[in-house]
């Protein structure tokens, strides 16, 4: 049963949030959640706030599903099945074998980190399949927020105002004290979670964001990755 979010009231709505430039600096994937629910006036902020951000030609192209309670539960139950049977049924293709170069190492750097954090060894596929599955738990979040979109052209426009959808949303959250993941991983799933959750088949899922109250005693949430310098990413043409 699809609910709504009521409006925050006038107390709620003026609860301070981090600056700016602090909320950028904290904010990181959080791989543990703590089981509290977030409240419905929080969820209602954030929204609002994601509400804002950019699109191309003014489209506002984000569809936006969040799961919670038993409802999540239930998808859970259905996304470990589905994974385990290895039954993908993505809208978009994802390959990390993709990567090269200076991409590649960052992704294994990652990955090194993460297992690492759980005590799984490289040559542990048991460990990795089970470190992996905690996607579908959504580390244990008491909500998801599933990215949805039309789809136009060959879709890389589109994408980008949702992934700036998805930005805004994991500031909001980190403005908040609330964490978040943006899960590709979700996103091998869309055409089970579509059915699950009733929506057009039209609508196509990019990726997800489990989110709520960071439990820093999980071992996921011991990563901290760095960020390459400005000048790696950056040129200035004068």
């Amino acid at each position: 049963m699809a609910t709504s979010l009521s409006r925050p009231d006038t107390d709620t709505a003026s609860r301070k949030t981090l600056p700016f430039e602090e909320a950028t600096r904290v904010r990181r994937s959080i791989r543990g959640f703590l089981d509290q629910a977030v409240p419905d006036s929080l969820i209602r902020e954030v929204l609002e706030d994601a509400q804002h951000a950019p699109s191309n030609c003014n489209t506002q192209p984000w569809n936006t599903h969040i799961v919670r309670g038993e409802k999540l539960k239930q998808l859970s139950a259905l996304l470990h099945v589905k994974n385990d049977a290895g039954e993908f049924t993505p809208d978009f293709s994802f390959d990390q074998n993709d990567f090269y170069g200076e991409y590649r190492k960052r992704n294994d750097a990652l990955g090194k980190a993460y297992y690492e954090s759980m005590n799984v060894m490289r040559e542990d596929k048991e460990g990795r399949h089970r470190a992996g599955a905690m996607n579908y738990s959504f580390f244990n979040a008491p909500q998801a927020a599933f990215l949805f979109m039309p789809s136009f052209g060959d879709n890389v426009r589109v994408a980008g105002d949702i992934g700036m959808y998805g930005q805004t949303f994991l500031l909001s959250l980190a403005a908040r004290g609330l964490g978040g993941i943006p899960q590709t991983a979700l996103g091998f799933f869309a055409g089970a979670i579509r059915e699950f959750l009733g929506i057009p088949a039209e609508l196509k899922l990019l990726f997800g964001i489990s989110f709520g109250y960071p439990d820093d005693d999980a071992p996921g949430n011991r990563i901290r990755m760095d960020r390459v310098p400005v000048e790696t990413s950056v040129t200035f043409h004068t």
